[in-house]
């Protein structure tokens, strides 16, 4: 099971009013761990940055006049997402961009059914609580101390760990691991790695034999004579020898 846990930074806020996306960050989960991979892109956007927006995000049109255009990282974007589920925290926003930026480009667009949406998750799960990134960081006790500013990498990897409480945190002793691919060209798993999945291991167990609960001739002598005190008792219409009256 994999997710791209990912965020944006704009020029501005809204995407029909020509705004651009100028930094995109996205970590890998699987299994609800973060792997490691992950995918960080300054982006030149081609057009000014609203003082507002580089208040929040301190990136200047000077840093970025070197940077590559959307177009030049659309591909290198959508390789890394593939197919897999995106977490977004106000995904509208985010998602808008993006799929602003990839009709420029002419690729496939970002589809709703494979976005979920953190901010609609928690205010669902705490109806009129606080629910932005730093509140949720406060919720959950995980440490943003280092969040000056916000930043597209660093906001996707504090909202990786939001997304794991709001999914009902992570149990204590499971160790949800992601398995290593078998190397191309070795065939097929073992017995040993197929009964190794996500870190749980299967023991192997003997088969028992099923074991007869047959009843005594002395139980079905008392039972035969309860069924004689009863008026057609129904279970003399059955036509297993079990039930009927010895001779």
């Amino acid at each position: 099971m994999r997710h791209i846990i990912l965020d944006t930074e704009t020029t501005g806020l809204s995407a029909k009013d020509g705004h651009r996306i100028i930094e995109i960050g996205a970590v890998e989960m699987v299994n609800y761990t973060l792997t490691g991979g992950q995918l960080h892109l300054y982006i030149n956007p081609e057009r000014d940055i609203d003082e507002g927006a580089q208040a929040i995000h301190g990136i200047s049109s000077e840093f970025l006049a070197d940077k590559p255009v959307f177009a030049e990282i659309a591909d290198a974007f959508l390789e890394f997402v593939g197919e897999d589920m995106l977490v977004i925290h106000n995904a509208p926003f985010d998602v808008g961009f993006l799929n602003a930026e990839l009709a420029r480009c002419e690729k496939p667009l970002l589809q709703d059914n494979r976005v979920t949406d953190t901010l609609m998750l928690a205010r669902q799960k705490f109806p009129g609580a606080q629910a932005s990134l730093d509140a949720l960081c406060r919720r959950f006790s995980i440490d943003n101390s280092h969040r000056d500013l916000h930043g597209a990498l660093i906001d996707a990897d504090l909202l990786a760990g939001v997304f794991v409480e709001l999914q009902g945190g992570r149990q204590p002793g499971l160790a949800l691991m992601q398995e290593p691919e078998t190397p191309a060209g070795t065939g097929d798993k073992t017995d040993d790695e197929a009964d190794t999945l996500s870190g749980f291991e299967i023991t192997q167990r003997p088969i028992r034999p099923a074991r007869s609960f047959a009843a005594s001739p002395e139980e079905l002598a008392a039972h035969h004579a309860l069924l004689d005190k009863m008026r057609d008792p129904i279970w003399r219409l059955s036509a297993s020898p079990e039930a009927k009256k010895p001779e």
